[in-house]
């Protein structure tokens, strides 16, 4: 390992469930999307240290249709490996999982480039979520995947296996993996080495109680035995620990032999380090999602081990040569002929219908779409919130025709939690709101009567966010929203023992165009900065 440091996390904001592949000198991680557009977010490096996006894999209907998925739906932990010159990606779709009922299927595209074109979807088998390819040393490729079942007090119901052939099964499927010592066992990804088939897991629930383990086996079918030494990385008994939830994960070799794993991670903005593990499910609150932060790992007495089993905030980086990236600037003036990989659009991909960069020289139109409860045709791009202080601004020009149609930005995490400036009309004249959702329960704040041209602010600071707008002079709102909402631990909700509205993604900023009666209402954005404070 070099003198040099990585600091955590490596991807900041909603970036979940991290699947890295080496392919030469090059790494490719790739993360889940859930309901927003492009799906299966991608990053490059070329030091695991310094890391660019390429915007998502899944950036058409034809690889990705998310119409009417569920807040938290969509695609669930992806999986992306390199064989026989192509690069194979495996992910899921939910379509719904409410109490306990888990509708799923599962995908898989080929491409020669990573940054396509890619192929038409296979769909796979499997009678779960998570999964994920292993390619072997004879030429098979295996799928794997969690058993996902509806049974009172119980969801999950280990790990399984099937050979595949252009996609096919061939044979019948083999559960390798009953469960682990904490339970919840899913996120499986295999390796070999030495003789030896090794499976890492994610177990214990993604929140508080997440970890990572290993288990392994002469045998491709098993049985697997777990490491004796217990987890490969957890927080769960780290409750002081600034990186909390470190969980699913995969790994990756250098060139050098050296080994890495990217995990989840979080960073609760509170903190109830005494509770219970999960009663702080409910309490601290992540805004910035779940995360990807990276650990080296060792090997002793013939397992992979993470020091301490414990996730860390700084790091050594790998012994290869520094490999910066081009800082992308806060400002988007929107002067390319696409959107920056940036941005995600919600349910829906960009199209020219909604969507336009080449209506207006240097300006987004964003043509208006559903309400924020409708799960077909939203008009919402936005961008990670990647730090607890920052701030989102944009300039917007939006006439609006009728009381129908409302354009702003909006701090948002899903269809229940937001705060949205927006502009509307009210009795004829365009009045600026503020308007939150906690929960569904709707405040509407009235703050000025405006004309058609002004600039729009979000402060995120903490726990809180303040609000600003300006014609001639910024005038800031004296009202205060709770940022803390806009959080997985309180977005989500449980009936019994079951979700019936999820709670896995993170804070967004963004741009926000309704017009509930169809009418080709519109607004025009001139550019939008999001800048780190």
């Amino acid at each position: 390992m070099s003198e040099q440091r990585i600091r955590n996390p490596i991807l900041p904001g909603f970036h979940p469930d991290p699947s890295i592949v080496r392919v030469g000198e090059d790494y490719y991680l790739a993360t889940s999307t859930f309901e927003w557009c492009p799906g299966v977010r991608l990053h490059h490096s070329r030091d695991l240290r310094h890391w660019r996006p390429l915007g998502g894999i899944a950036d058409s209907p034809r690889l990705l249709d998310l119409t009417g998925v569920p807040d938290s739906g969509g695609v669930w932990a992806p999986d992306l490996t390199h064989a026989n010159g192509r690069f194979h990606l495996v992910y899921s779709v939910m379509d719904s999982f409410a109490f306990g009922s888990k509708d799923c299927a599962n995908y898989l595209i080929t491409a020669e480039d990573v940054e396509g074109p890619w192929s038409d979807p296979i769909r796979l088998p499997g009678r779960g979520f998570d999964a994920a390819l292993f390619h072997d040393d004879d030429g098979s490729t295996w799928l794997l995947n969690m058993i996902a079942v509806s049974k009172p007090g119980k969801a999950f119901s280990g790990i399984e296996i099937q050979r595949l052939e252009d996609g096919a099964p061939a044979g019948e499927p083999h559960r390798i993996l009953a469960d682990s010592p904490a339970g919840i066992t899913e996120g499986p990804h295999l390796y070999r080495r030495d003789g030896w088939y090794y499976l890492l897991v994610a177990e214990g629930g993604t929140g508080y109680g997440h970890g990572a383990i290993v288990a392994r086996s002469r045998d491709l079918t098993g049985p697997y035995g777990f490491d004796p030494n217990g987890p490969l990385i957890t927080s769960r008994d780290k409750p002081y620990a600034e990186l909390q939830k470190a969980g699913h994960g995969s790994l990756v070799e250098t060139p050098a032999g050296e080994w890495y794993l990217p995990y989840l991670t979080g960073r609760p903005y509170n903190r109830t380090p005494d509770l219970p593990v999960r009663e702080r499910d409910k309490t601290d609150r992540c805004v910035l999602g779940r995360e990807t932060a990276i650990a080296p790992v060792h090997w002793a007495d013939g397992w992979p081990r993470v020091a301490g089993a414990e996730p860390a905030v700084e790091v050594p980086a790998p012994d290869l040569p520094p490999h910066p990236w081009p800082e992308v600037p806060a400002r988007d003036d929107f002067e390319a002929a696409g959107l920056d990989p940036r941005w995600s659009t919600l349910r829906r991909h960009p199209d020219p219908g909604w969507l336009s960069l080449e209506a207006r020289p240097s300006h987004l139109r964003i043509t208006g779409g559903q309400s924020a409860f409708a799960r077909r045709a939203p008009s919402l791009v936005a961008q990670r919130v990647t730090a607890r202080r920052g701030v989102f601004e944009a300039g917007m020009e939006f006439d609006p025709a009728t009381e129908h149609q409302v354009a702003g930005v909006v701090a948002y995490y899903n269809s229940h939690n937001w705060h949205f400036l927006q502009v509307a009309l009210d009795d004829g004249s365009r009045r600026l709101t503020l308007v939150t959702s906690d929960g569904g329960r709707r405040d509407h704040l009235p703050v000025a009567e405006v004309g058609p041209r002004l600039d729009l602010r979000i402060a995120f600071d903490g726990p809180v966010l303040r609000f600003a707008y300006r014609e001639e002079e910024w005038t800031e709102l004296e009202a205060e929203r709770d940022a803390t909402i806009l959080s997985d631990e309180y977005a989500s909700r449980v009936a019994g023992e079951h979700s019936y509205i999820g709670g896995f993604t993170g804070a967004f900023a963004g741009l926000w165009v309704q017009d509930l009666a169809g009418e080709g209402g519109f607004a025009d954005f001139d550019y939008a900065e999001y800048k780190i404070l």
